[in-house]
C-alpha cells in the first residue's frame, strides 16, 4: 500500500518507477498532501500521507545519512550481487520545501536486478574487437553498476568510482582512469564527457532521459533511443527506432561503407579537376591552345571517372576508416592526376621536337595531325585505367569485374569507328596506327604504372608522418 500510494502519487515515468509499478501497482490506500519527485541531484523522492507522516525513496546512502551498519551491510551484499538497492525509510514529520524530514527509519530494502539484453555482450564484444573503449557512466552504486558491466563482458569494468561528493578537478582527473563511474550527477556526466575528449578521444555517448542531456551535448556524436524522452532525442544525432544499442555495429559498418566509398569516388572526381588545373596552367604558360576538346575528354570523363565512382560508391565495404579524409582523397588525386599530366605532356614534348615527323604528328607544314590528338586522347584515357586500377585495390570479385568491364568498354570505343568518331572527330577517316605510334603509347602507359605506385607512396608517406 505504501509503495502503491507513492507510485500514484509521484508519477513518475523511469525505468525504476515502470519496474516498482509491475510489481506493486498503484494504490490509493494513502492520500497524499505534499511530493519530493525525484532528482538525480537528490537521488531519492518523498511524499508526505495524511495522519501517517512522509515515506522517502531511494538509494539508502542518501536516505539515511549516516547510513546504520547493519543496513550498510546488507546494502553492500546486494551491490556485490549486481542488484539496484533501494531503502524506504519513515518520518512522522511533513516535507519542508525541497528537502525531506530528518531522522528517518528504515522501513524495508527493495533490490532490482538489470537485464543483460541476449546481444548486448555480442555488441560490446564487437566494439572491443575494433579498439572501442566502453564506458558505464550511471546514478547507481558504482558497485551494483561495475558487477552488470562485467557480466555484459565489459573490460576493466572493475575499475570503478563513485563520484559522489567530488569537485570538478577530482572528476576531471578521474575521467580517464576508470572505466564504471557511480553516482554520478547530469553535470559531473558533462564533465567526464568534455574530459574523455580532451584526452584525444572520439567520444559518442548514448542516453535517453534528461538527465543525459547536458553529456550528450558534450559528445561528438550523442545517440538515443525511440522510448527515450523526448528532450533527449532533439538533442541526439541519432535516434535508435527499434530502442536496440544492439543495432549500433550495423550503423557503424554503414558509416564506414559511405566513407570507405566515397573516398575513393571523391578521388577520381578530384583527379580529373587536378589534371585541368594543371594543364590549364601549362597552356597558359606555353602559349598552347588547351590540348583537348571537350568530345575527347567523353571516353575518360564516362568510363574511367563517372561509371567506377557510381559503382564504387555502392560496394559493401566495412573496413575500418583510417587516416584522415581530405589527405586520403588528395593521396589518390594528386598522383593521379600528375601521371595523366606526365602521359599527355611527354606527348606534347615529342610532338614539339624533331620526332614530330617520325611519329606521324605533323603534316608537312608542321601542323598538328589528327593523330596526335587521337594519341592525347588515348593516353589520357589508359593512364586513367592505370589510375583506377590502383584505386580498386584490393581487389574483390566486383572490382575486378569493373575494372575489365570499363577497359573493354574503353578498347571498344578505340575500336568501333562510330564509336571513335563521337570521341574524336574524323577518327573513321584516320586509318590505322603505326607501329612507332603503338610503341610510345605502350611504353607511356606502361610507365605510368611504377609512377603513380611512387607517387602514391610518397603522398601515402607525407600522411602517415603527419597521422
Amino acid at each position: 500500500d505504501i509503495l502503491g500510494s507513492m507510485l500514484a502519487s509521484l508519477g513518475d515515468n523511469n525505468q525504476t518507477s515502470i519496474a516498482l509499478y509491475e510489481r506493486f501497482g498503484h494504490s490509493s490506500a494513502l492520500q497524499p498532501i505534499a511530493t519530493l519527485p525525484f532528482s538525480s541531484a537528490r537521488k531519492l523522492s518523498a511524499v508526505t500521507f495524511e495522519g501517517v507522516g512522509t515515506f522517502v525513496m531511494g538509494a539508502p546512502e542518501f536516505v539515511l545519512k549516516p547510513m546504520p551498519v547493519r543496513i550498510d551491510k546488507i546494502v553492500k551484499q546486494y551491490a556485490q550481487m549486481g542488484l539496484r538497492v533501494l531503502v524506504v525509510a519513515h518520518s512522522g514529520s511533513q516535507i519542508s520545501g525541497d528537502k525531506v524530514p530528518m531522522g528517518l527509519k528504515a522501513v524495508s530494502i527493495i533490490t532490482l536486478s538489470d537485464n543483460i539484453r541476449p546481444d548486448a555482450i555480442e555488441t560490446i564484444k564487437w566494439f572491443r574487437e575494433n579498439d572501442v573503449a566502453v564506458k558505464v557512466i550511471s546514478g547507481d552504486n558504482p558497485v551494483t553498476v561495475s558487477e552488470v558491466a562485467r557480466r555484459a563482458g565489459i573490460q576493466n569494468a572493475a575499475q570503478f568510482i563513485s563520484l559522489e561528493g567530488l569537485s570538478d578537478i577530482e572528476v576531471e582527473n578521474a575521467a580517464n582512469q576508470y572505466t564504471v563511474f557511480g553516482r554520478v550527477t547530469p553535470e559531473q556526466k558533462a564533465i567526464l564527457i568534455r574530459s574523455i575528449k580532451q584526452a584525444g578521444n572520439t567520444v559518442a555517448m548514448t542516453g535517453d532521459g534528461v538527465n543525459d542531456i547536458l553529456a550528450m551535448k558534450e559528445a561528438d556524436c550523442a545517440v538515443s533511443v525511440a522510448s527515450g524522452s523526448e528532450a533527449a532525442r532533439n538533442v541526439s544525432n541519432l535516434v535508435l527506432q527499434d530502442n536496440n544499442f544492439g543495432s549500433m555495429p550495423h550503423i557503424v559498418n554503414e558509416g564506414r561503407r559511405v566513407i570507405n566509398n566515397i573516398k575513393n569516388s571523391s578521388s577520381l572526381y578530384i583527379m580529373k579537376t587536378l589534371l585541368t588545373l594543371i594543364l590549364a596552367a601549362v597552356c597558359i604558360a606555353i602559349g598552347s591552345e588547351y590540348f583537348f576538346t571537350t568530345n575527347n575528354m567523353m571516353m575518360y570523363e564516362f568510363l574511367v571517372s563517372a561509371l567506377p565512382s557510381f559503382v564504387l560508391s555502392l560496394q559493401p565495404n566495412t573496413n575500418r576508416v583510417k587516416g584522415k579524409f581530405i589527405p586520403y582523397v588528395l593521396s589518390r588525386a594528386i598522383p593521379g592526376a600528375l601521371t595523366m599530366a606526365v602521359s599527355i605532356l611527354t606527348l606534347y614534348i615529342v610532338h614539339k621536337t624533331s620526332l614530330a615527323s617520325t611519329f606521324g604528328f605533323v603534316d608537312g607544314e608542321g601542323n598538328a595531325t589528327l593523330v596526335y590528338q587521337a594519341l592525347l586522347m588515348i593516353a589520357l584515357t589508359f593512364s586513367g585505367l592505370v589510375m583506377l586500377y590502383r584505386i580498386c585495390q584490393p581487389f574483390n570479385v566486383v572490382r575486378v569485374c569493373l575494372f575489365v568491364v570499363t577497359t573493354l568498354l574503353c578498347v571498344t570505343v578505340i575500336s568501333v569507328p562510330w564509336l571513335g568518331e563521337i570521341v574524336c572527330e574524323g577518327w573513321s577517316t584516320m586509318g590505322k596506327f603505326t607501329t612507332p605510334q603503338v610503341l610510345l603509347i605502350i611504353i607511356i602507359v606502361q610507365a605510368s604504372f611504377p609512377l603513380s605506385k611512387f607517387l602514391i607512396k610518397f603522398f601515402d608517406m607525407i600522411n602517415t608522418a603527419d597521422d
